[in-house]
Formats: structure tokens, C-alpha cells, sequence
């Protein structure tokens, strides 16, 4: 399949650069502000368009290339807080439109990617999209209700676990460890953890208590942590975050 990516920025390039690896995509496509082929050309020459702009843009994007589009075009939306109603408004009806959101660990091809489900969708665009985005990550469904709670979660997560990365860094250099060092073992353990978290059978409380031995440092610290509420705090921002989306596709 022909895949276009209409806009070419951080999370374009991401997605670029990750669905070269899929074994049915025989070329990729995509355009920028500064040239090359405009939306309209890249629309006529490949069935798979995925539009990776803000979401202030996507209306214009979408309108622009709706004459181009053909019933078997799949229109895949990862713009946030853009509906897929909106989507088919735009697109005139003209094909099938399946809205996603990855978020950007992508780059890394450890996205994780959620796509809108229900029983008004295209089960072949749906299965397409499905397909392109297992290259990079995990994928799961959720109902389009739902997604501004999986933005709060997984779209803005990230931001939420590189600010507790730098956090540990940080205490690493104030303990004496040279800044390399500290940030390799925050993150490192970042990613074991979390790994544990998907691979393991027990609630993460139960894997916490593996690490708390009684009487001995990591007590301490958890006692610290739960002082300072981080696991409300962690909470609350997550909610924010959610209402700010709601607030945003409303």
C-alpha cells in the first residue's frame, strides 16, 4: 500500500520513519509547509492518508484534499480533539476515516496507539490502521468517548514519566553519581518496571511490595513520596489534562 503523511513534523517524521518497516507499505509520501508536492497530489497517488497535523489545521488539510479522495481511500486522523464526525463532515463522506491517537514513543517504535471503535467504523480501514500502527507499538480500542481519558493517559504520559526520569537523574547527581550515569539508571529503571508491569500477572501494588522489604530503605521512600502525594498529585494532573481535551473537542 501507498501511505501518505500529511504534515511532516516531529510525530510525521516518527510515523515515517517507523512504517518503512512494515512489509506491505511500498512507498511513503509526505509534505510540509516549506514544499514539495502539495496535500492534493500526495492524496491522488496514495490510498492510505494519514493526517499528522495540529489540530487547528486539520479542517483546512482535510477540505483541501476531499476533492482527491475516492471510496478507497482510508483517512487516518492522529490530530487530538478532532471528532471522527468532524473527519467525515470534511472528507464529504467519501471514504472510509478512522481517527488514532499514538503518542510519541513512536520514534522508538514503543508507541502506544489507541483507535476509535464502534460499529459505524470501516472494519477494513479499521484493520489497515490497526496493521500500520502495531509497527510502532502497542494498539488497543477504545470507544471515540473515551479518548480524551486515553489523551490524559497515554498522550500526555509521557511528559508525566520524563519529568519523574529527570526527578531521579537529578537526586542521582545530588547523591554524587555523574549525570550519564544517573539518568542511564532512572531510565533503565523506568523501562524494567514498566515492562514488568505489562509481562506480570500482579497489580503493580503486588510488585511494589517486592522491591519494600520491612525496615528497609525503599520504605523510606515511599513514605516520602506518599507525604508529598505524588500519587494523587499524578491523579489530579491526569484529570486536567482529560477536562483540557474535553474542553478542546467540545
Amino acid at each position: 500500500m501507498k501511505v501518505g503523511i500529511l504534515g511532516f513534523g516531529t510525530l510525521g517524521r516518527a510515523l515515517a520513519d517507523g512504517l518503512r518497516r512494515h512489509p506491505d507499505v511500498s512507498a511513503i509520501a509526505t509534505t510540509t509547509r516549506s514544499g514539495g508536492e502539495s496535500n492534493a497530489e500526495v492524496a491522488r497517488g496514495h490510498e492510505v492518508l494519514i493526517v499528522c497535523v495540529k489540530p487547528h489545521h486539520v479542517e483546512g488539510v482535510v477540505r483541501e484534499i476531499a476533492p482527491e479522495l475516492r471510496s478507497d481511500h482510508v483517512l487516518i486522523s492522529v490530530a487530538a480533539s478532532v471528532d471522527v464526525a468532524h473527519l467525515r463532515e470534511w472528507s464529504e463522506n467519501k471514504c472510509a476515516v478512522v481517527r488514532v491517537m499514538p503518542n510519541t514513543p513512536v520514534r522508538v517504535f514503543e508507541g502506544m496507539s489507541v483507535i476509535a471503535k464502534g460499529t459505524e467504523y470501516n472494519d477494513r480501514a479499521t484493520k489497515i490502521a490497526q496493521s500500520l500502527f502495531s509497527t510502532l507499538g502497542k494498539v488497543a480500542f477504545l470507544d471515540e468517548s473515551l479518548f480524551d481519558a486515553a489523551t490524559a493517559i497515554s498522550g500526555c504520559g509521557p511528559a508525566y514519566v520524563f519529568l519523574i526520569i529527570e526527578a531521579i537523574r537529578d537526586a542521582g547527581v545530588r547523591l554524587g553519581l555523574p549525570r550519564d550515569i544517573a539518568l542511564l539508571l532512572g531510565s533503565q529503571t523506568v523501562l524494567g518496571a514498566a515492562k514488568m508491569a505489562l509481562q506480570a500477572d500482579d497489580h503493580p501494588a503486588a510488585l511494589k511490595d517486592e522491591v519494600t522489604t520491612p525496615a528497609g530503605c525503599t520504605i523510606d521512600a515511599l513514605l516520602v513520596l506518599e507525604d508529598g502525594k505524588l500519587r494523587s498529585t499524578i491523579m489530579r494532573a491526569a484529570i486536567a489534562a482529560a477536562e483540557r481535551s474535553r474542553s478542546l473537542s467540545s
